[in-house]
């Protein structure tokens, strides 16, 4: 293997969690990673340490994964820039990219915009026009990613020789990418699963038990599929990776931001409670509201993400949400 000089370099932007696990990811890979992050103080740390000790403490970070703080440095010279930013800061990252980092970008981001109703993508497009661009998703868990346990993502795209580049670049042994030309589809996966984790967890939190968890995701399963339709995805796109397979592992996965944060509020507490208590960002709570409004603009009925959103507004309990849900007109499946 050549030494990191010679490596094709990596630029992740992005120092949470899932941000550091695609560093480790990338340097298993066998490239040389440019890790960036906002906190100055907190780059220090992680370089120090050799470990992102707040959001993923016990992932080391080997000696060719560089930390900074400096975001044209990070991105100057990348063969790749994986933009793993919350969805709600994306745009202002991307903005402050220097015009000469030219290199793809790959969103690893799940949600909508707030106020533009945007999907990933579409934030990309609408800041660097005509440029390569994919988004990477799918059933992972970043503390799985940087252990090296078996996993497997989706990189969706318009360009079929740059979803093989990425697959190629960034996959390996334990991490299997496959490619998908729907973008969309696999946006509105990545969007929606959140919202309906919260609902979830809130089910179970509120001890409302394991049927109606079920139920729940079943049908949030649906509302996904529709909208995936309806704004011009694939149906077969929500029953695959980053579909079902995130849904599954959001709602049920011990390591869910979305769903603790919805078990919180299940039991009593306030969401700005419950914020404080989560360790990173859970994505759900500022797509719910966004991702309705979204649906709305083209006819689209939501009612389970509605509901987080009512709930997160304080405007109904849990209990009151699921009450609405039950009281729906009865249909055919």
């Amino acid at each position: 293997m050549p030494d990191a000089a010679h490596r094709p370099r990596i630029a992740v932007l992005g120092a949470g969690a899932w941000g550091t696990a695609l560093a480790v990811q990338a340097a298993r890979a066998g490239h040389a990673v440019t890790l960036w992050g906002r906190d100055a103080a907190r780059v220090a740390e992680i370089a120090q340490a050799r470990e992102n000790a707040r959001y993923l403490p016990g992932a080391k970070l080997s000696a060719a994964i560089t930390p900074t703080d400096d975001l044209g440095a990070a991105a100057r010279g990348a063969v790749l820039i994986l933009a793993a930013v919350p969805a709600q800061h994306l745009r202002a990252v991307l903005e402050r990219l220097p015009a000469d980092a030219a290199a793809p970008i790959v969103v690893c981001a799940k949600g909508v915009e707030q106020g533009t109703l945007r999907l990933p993508l579409e934030v990309v497009e609408g800041v660097r026009p005509g440029g390569p661009g994919a988004v990477l998703s799918g059933p992972n868990f970043a503390h799985e990613i940087a252990r090296g346990l078996p996993a497997a993502a989706v990189c969706a795209g318009r360009d079929a020789a740059l979803r093989d580049r990425i697959g190629v670049l960034l996959g390996s042994p334990g991490f299997r990418i496959y490619g998908n030309d729907d973008p969309m589809g696999v946006q509105v996966g990545g969007a929606a699963k959140n919202v309906i984790a919260i609902a979830a967890g809130a089910v179970v939190g509120a001890g409302l038990g394991e049927n109606a968890r079920a139920a729940l995701v079943t049908r949030g399963l649906a509302e996904l599929s529709r909208l995936t339709v309806a704004l011009g995805g694939r149906p077969e796109t929500a029953a695959g990776l980053s579909g079902l397979g995130d849904l599954l592992l959001t709602t049920t996965g011990p390591g869910s931001r979305n769903t603790h944060l919805g078990n919180d509020l299940g039991r009593g507490r306030s969401l700005e409670e419950a914020l404080a208590a989560t360790v990173g960002v859970a994505e759900g709570v500022a797509t719910a509201p966004a991702i309705v409004a979204r649906a709305r603009e083209i006819g689209v009925e939501l009612p389970i993400c509605q509901a987080v959103a009512d709930l997160l507004a304080g405007e109904m309990t849990v209990g009151d949400a699921m009450m609405r849900l039950l009281a729906r007109p009865r249909r055919d499946e």
